[in-house]
C-alpha cells in the first residue's frame, strides 16, 4: 500500500514505515502530523486518484529529527574586474517516520 501525499507544494510517495526527508516543518521532535491531501491512493488490488484530493483519507507520521543539508558554497566572480563572491547556504529538513495511511 502507497499514498501520493502533497506536502508544503511537493508531492511524495508514501508508505507505511518508511523514513521520509522533506523540508522543515515547525512542529517539534516527536509530534505526530497529518496531512490530509492525498493525491492518490493505492493497495494491492485498486488504485484511487483524487481529482484534486480524495476526501477522507489521511496520513499520519511522527517528527524523528529536524536536520540541515551539507552546504552548497555559492562562488560569482566576473574576471578582469576583480569581482568576487563567496557565499553558502544549508537547506533545513524535517525527517519523517510514516505511521499510517487511512
Amino acid at each position: 500500500m502507497f499514498a501520493v501525499v502533497e506536502i508544503q507544494g511537493k508531492q511524495y510517495k508514501l508508505s507505511p514505515n518508511d523514513t521520509v526527508k522533506v523540508d522543515t516543518l515547525p512542529n517539534k521532535v516527536g509530534d505526530k502530523v497529518t496531512f490530509d491531501k492525498v493525491i492518490l491512493l493505492s493497495d494491492d488490488k485498486k488504485t484511487t486518484i483524487g481529482s484534486p484530493v480524495l476526501s477522507g483519507h489521511t496520513v499520519t507520521a511522527k517528527i524523528l529529527d529536524h536536520i540541515r543539508d551539507d552546504k552548497v558554497v555559492v562562488f560569482k566572480k566576473k574576471r578582469r574586474k576583480g569581482y568576487q563572491v563567496k557565499r553558502g547556504h544549508r537547506q533545513g529538513y524535517t525527517t519523517l517516520q510514516v505511521e499510517k495511511i487511512s
